[in-house]
């Protein structure tokens, strides 16, 4: 489920096709991905000037 549109999935297809990723790499999801980003985001409010915790 990648947030692409058909003809960029089927450009990611005709590449693994032609170069197969190695076995053994981990990926998260895209949806995990932006919540570990926005904590990051959510860690460093008051820190830092211009990232403001509300409450």
């Amino acid at each position: 489920m990648l947030p692409v549109d058909d003809v960029q999935a089927s450009d990611i297809a005709d590449e693994l096709l032609v170069q197969a990723p190695q076995i053994g790499y981990l990926t998260i999801s895209n949806a995990l991905q932006w919540r570990l980003q926005y904590s990051r985001v959510i860690e460093q409010a008051g820190r830092i000037e211009g990232i403001q915790r509300l409450t």
